[in-house]
This record gives structure tokens, C-alpha cells and sequence, in this order.
């Protein structure tokens, strides 16, 4: 199966038409690639913040208000892409009214048969606990396509190993991660957890990135970092565990995924850290003991 992960460059559209536009033909151009799943950023949504007036924009938390009149305009772009292109769009995030002045970061799913599904972010990092009114999430999913399971962890989300763990064991082979992050220290972080988790769970995995700067906003105003695809590093995969990287330039990192092939491939593979990890929990590693020589 081929997924594409977007390298995102934040613009400022002029209204929401020019927004949906604007997907409609990066969707479609891929979808015209054979692009079976296509994965857009974190905080995609707050693009939108820059169809109104330059102080709503200017405020973030304006900004999470104003877009939630686009929430079902939102739901109605991503479904008809799908069913449109039949791809599989993973449409970044939309901080969502959660009620009581609380916002959600919702990774939205769209599937081609109109069904539709999301993953909010579980852990905030500290710029999201600073806004003060953004809330994590509290259930933890995974998801079928076409016979693929898949799991969904938002950006910061990819630096922790226990929650992906639980979505490889149900099943998923596949971990899509949209992300934003405007350091090169945090896009270090996220491409790093990005290819622990892959090398871990003996899975592939997806990251897609926001690029440039968008001084208007709080949120976007500085993009870092690069679109990938990443496998175990292992025989018969990049020995770096890209299997395909924007470098600076391109709007997405395209590769095809065979997740048959990489669970036939373990009977030569040189480490197994899938299948040894139960082995962390035996009582004698459970708990390290403090030993004073000398």
C-alpha cells in the first residue's frame, strides 16, 4: 500500500473555499500517484484562523473559537475528498470545542465507505498546558483499512512508548503521527520517538510536518522538520530506517508500505525488540536496585 506524509507549508487563505481548494488539489494529486492513505499536520485547523480579522488571528484563543464555525464545513471537505479520490485522509488536527472553554486536539479520520473516526492527543506538551485551555485526551484507538490496522499518535504523543505499544498489540502495523513543531530541538524529538517507535514495535511509521513561518499566528508562526516514512531499521529495510524524506523541498514523503512482507521478514531478522519485549517485565528488570560499591 502506498501512504504519502505532507510537508506542509502554512499559508494564509483567504477564506475557507480557498482553504478547501487548496486540499482538494494536494489530495488529488496524490490521490492520481496511487496514494492509498495521504497524512496531513497537527494543528492544520489553525490555518484557518487567518480567514478572519487580523486580532482574531493574532489571538490564539480567539482563534480556537472563531474555527469551530468551520467544524462541519471541515467534516464536509474531508468527506467528499474521499469519496471523491478514495483515499484514506488523515486530515492533521482540529482543536475542537469540548465544551466549558476546553479544547480538544482531534486527529479526524475519513474513509473512503464514509466512515469517519478521530484520536485526540493524549499527552500536552508545555506550550499547550501554557494556553491553558487545551485538554488531553482519554481513549486510545486503533483503526482498519482495507485489512490494515493503523494507530494514530499526535506529535508529542510519538515520544511515549507504552501507548504505542498498546496499539501494536491490538493489531496495528502502521503508526500515523501528524506533528508541528517549531524548534529544531522538538522536530529532532518527534523524528527520534518516530523511529524508536518503528524499531520497537517492528512497524512502519508515518510523520507529517508544517513548514514555514506564519508570523500571524501564535500557534504556527514557526515550522521545523521533515516529512517521512519510517520502517525497523533491519535486513532487507534502510539501514537508517527512512524509507522516504522531504529534504527541504516537496510537499510529501511517498512510499509504498508491505506489511506482509515485513512480518514474513522476521524469520531473518537480526534483533526481534517486538517480540523480546515482554522480556522488560521480568521481576529482576522490573525495578533497578541501588548497589554502593567501592
Amino acid at each position: 500500500m502506498k501512504l504519502a506524509a505532507a510537508r506542509y507549508p502554512i499559508g494564509r487563505p483567504a477564506s475557507f473555499a480557498a482553504f478547501a481548494e487548496l486540499q482538494r488539489r494536494l489530495l488529488g494529486d496524490v490521490a492520481e500517484r496511487g496514494v492509498r492513505i495521504a497524512l496531513l499536520p497537527e494543528y492544520l485547523s489553525l490555518e484557518l484562523a487567518a480567514t478572519f480579522d487580523d486580532a482574531v488571528a493574532a489571538d490564539l484563543h480567539a482563534s480556537l473559537a472563531a474555527i469551530q464555525r468551520h467544524r462541519e464545513d471541515w467534516l464536509r471537505l474531508y468527506s467528499g475528498i474521499v469519496r471523491d479520490t478514495g483515499l484514506l485522509v488523515v486530515a492533521g488536527t482540529f482543536l475542537l470545542d469540548a465544551g466549558g472553554g476546553r479544547y480538544r486536539n482531534r486527529c479526524d479520520l475519513f474513509l473512503p465507505n464514509g466512515g469517519h473516526a478521530w484520536q485526540d492527543k493524549l499527552q500536552l506538551t508545555g506550550f499547550e498546558k501554557h494556553v491553558g485551555s487545551i485538554e488531553g485526551g482519554d481513549a486510545l484507538k486503533v483503526f482498519e483499512f482495507e485489512g490494515l490496522r493503523l494507530g494514530v499518535a499526535v506529535c508529542y504523543d510519538a515520544e511515549f512508548p507504552l501507548p504505542v505499544r498498546a496499539q501494536r498489540e491490538a493489531g496495528a502495523r502502521l503508526l500515523l503521527v501528524p506533528s508541528c513543531t517549531d524548534t529544531d530541538a522538538g522536530a529532532t524529538r518527534v523524528r527520534v520517538g518516530c523511529l524508536a517507535r518503528a524499531l520497537e514495535n517492528r512497524c512502519f511509521v508515518a510523520q507529517s510536518v508544517t513548514s514555514g513561518e506564519a508570523p500571524w499566528s501564535p500557534a504556527l508562526d514557526v515550522n521545523t522538520g521533515e516529512a517521512a516514512v519510517y520502517a525497523p531499521m533491519d535486513v532487507g529495510l534502510p539501514a537508517d530506517g527512512v524509507l522516504a524524506q522531504t529534504c527541504g523541498a516537496g510537499e510529501w514523503a511517498i512510499a509504498e508500505v508491505d506489511v506482509a512482507a515485513l512480518e514474513d521478514s522476521r524469520a531473518g531478522a537480526q534483533v526481534a525488540n517486538d517480540r523480546d519485549w515482554p522480556g522488560q517485565s521480568l521481576p529482576g528488570l522490573v525495578n533497578a536496585r541501588v548497589e554502593h560499591v567501592g
